[in-house]
């Protein structure tokens, strides 16, 4: 007879990602475990998957039809466009002349066409990238979109042939992606040649760093590397794209407040601040998402610290000036939408529902979730109206649902397939809205629909790709495979002095931060902390006791 289990010790936040990711999407998050369970229904649930499968051969097969080898769909005309160089070049300068195409989105679909079960046309699409793509061309790109759209998805994509190598029809796959993104990261290499080692946002494939080219870039352009090109280095054996990425990663930590706060944009060569404003959205957004994700995927205990203190301090101040703690806005941006999936990621779940449900009230009163809306004022933002098929939205709806299996958050799939295909698909693919008051549209089809969108609602309904293996996805939804021979060894489970955790779960809450008094007695804001649950600031109140008196959503 077994001893009786002993009281349960909550788990400490640093091991949560790990913990929630390994357990909510690996074995056992097999779709027809799920189906059992959770209430939803074997046939709708299928219906759903399959309405997922249409929308991503609209979308593809138009590219492939009339925009292929360029590298994204202009679905009204049926024509493309050549945007690798236009792809965070809001000014439109420096285009290249003879640049014709890089595939982009056949690159960016190659995972997608894996967790889809499509291998034909995913050998179809490595055989033609290995016999046509080259990068030895006069194009001047931006170094954060190119790293996460074709060096992560060539990457992902020379994980995936190599897993299904046996299955493929034309012999063994020879490591020709792995060459390709090789190639790529090797011209990344001089933008990091600078007095700081914070890389330059843009570079020419061909020659490098241009003369006189501008030395702004954005946290997110040099804080959101490291998936990439530590994998780059763990696969090819050489250090120097994952020292060049974790130098700048590093230098930009440094560079972070008193309050533990980064701003948005700084000069490379200087290594100042130039826009103090931080926050979740545009220009930060993916540098806390690396942070934890490089902490699964490579177990270093130097991401988690610096995630941790990054994310207990944004929580507290939410978007605020990085060098007072005061408030600059008040917002919600559909680049915004992936924190409720980061912190399910983490384990704070109840903060994540809090988070998911104030952008599905957003995403229900315009059918689509605009670009920036102004909290304060209750109105769109004047000149960011536009919704061009973002995948953050959905993504944390995936999360979500693998953390909890309420099927409440397949009904929000179903919202979110609905207004897609009600609002945005035309006879050519699938459009971006560019207002969404009036949801007139705009003739683009980005990538991303591709490699996030549509991939994250049809794991949502069939998750089967993550039966038998553990993944974490980069920012543009390519999946990476979490190897213990990547892993740092990962420290002994230690229990801290101030343990706080929501009744009845086993997880510390990573937002947590404790009153000074233990009484809760305060006589300012300054002497309350974080509440566990929600991850809101309390405040003192004028009885003089910390709580959540004012409810302040971020």
């Amino acid at each position: 007879m077994r001893s009786p289990p002993g009281p349960r010790r909550p788990v400490p936040a640093r091991l949560v990602a790990a913990a929630v990711l390994l357990s909510a999407l690996a074995a056992g998050a097999a779709a027809g475990a799920a189906v059992a369970g959770d209430g939803y229904g074997r046939g709708r649930r299928l219906y759903m998957r399959n309405k997922v499968l249409e929308m991503f051969y609209h979308a593809y097969d138009n590219y492939i039809t009339y925009a292929f080898p360029h590298d994204e769909l202009k679905p009204l005309t049926k024509s493309f466009t050549d945007s690798l160089s236009e792809l965070g070049n809001l000014n439109l300068e420096h285009l290249p002349n003879d640049y014709n195409g890089s595939a982009l989105t056949l690159v960016e679909s190659l995972s997608s066409l894996v967790v889809l079960g499509n291998l034909t046309e995913f050998e179809r699409g490595v055989l033609w990238l290995s016999e046509n793509l080259t990068f030895d061309v006069d194009a001047r790109i931006n170094l954060f979109e190119c790293n996460i759209r074709l060096l992560g998805g060539l990457i992902s994509g020379h994980i995936l042939a190599k897993e299904h190598s046996s299955h493929l029809k034309d012999g063994p796959y020879q490591d020709q992606l792995l060459h390709l993104a090789e190639n790529l990261g090797s011209r990344f290499l001089p933008a990091f040649e600078t007095p700081t080692g914070l890389p330059y946002a843009w570079i020419n494939l061909k020659y490098g760093v241009m003369e006189n080219e501008t030395t702004e870039t954005s946290t997110s352009g040099c804080g959101s590397l490291i998936l990439e090109m530590g994998a780059l280095s763990r696969l090819t054996g050489d250090s120097r794209y994952e020292a060049a990425a974790l130098r700048a990663l590093r230098k930009l930590w440094s560079m972070r407040s008193s309050l533990n706060l980064v701003g948005t944009t700084l000069d490379v060569l200087t290594g100042k601040w130039i826009e103090y404003s931080s926050g979740i959205g545009a220009g930060v957004d993916s540098f806390y998402e690396y942070l934890i994700k490089a902490y699964v995927l490579f177990g270093s205990e130097e991401y988690w610290d610096m995630f941790h203190s990054a994310y207990l301090a944004v929580q507290k101040y939410h978007e605020a000036d990085m060098r007072t703690g005061e408030a600059t806005h008040w917002q919600l941006t559909s680049l915004q939408a992936f924190w409720p999936g980061l912190q399910t990621l983490l384990g704070d779940v109840a903060a994540a529902n809090i988070s998911h449900r104030e952008f599905y009230n957003v995403w229900q009163r315009f059918g689509v979730l605009p670009e920036r809306y102004l909290l304060n004022f209750g109105m769109l933002h004047p000149t960011e109206k536009y919704y061009p098929l973002r995948p953050e939205f959905a993504e944390s709806t995936f999360y979500l649902y693998q953390a909890t299996k309420d099927p409440w958050y397949l009904e929000v799939g179903e919202a979110i397939i609905g207004s897609l295909n009600y609002y945005t698909k035309v006879d050519g693919g699938f459009a971006s809205v560019r207002d969404v008051s009036t949801m007139k549209l705009e003739d683009h089809q980005h990538s991303f629909f591709l490699s996030e969108t549509c991939k994250y609602l049809f794991l949502l309904y069939d998750d089967s790709f993550l039966r038998n293996q553990n993944y974490i996805f980069t920012t543009e939804g390519h999946p990476l495979p979490i190897r213990s021979t990547w892993h740092e060894i990962i420290p002994t489970t230690h229990v801290p002095s101030n343990w706080t955790f929501s009744v009845g779960s086993p997880w510390e809450s990573a937002c947590h931060v404790p009153d000074v008094l233990p009484t809760h007695r305060c006589r300012t804001d300054d002497d309350c902390g974080v509440e566990a649950v929600s991850c809101r600031r309390r405040t003192c109140s004028m009885a003089g006791y910390c709580g959540l008196w004012l409810g302040v959503i971020w």
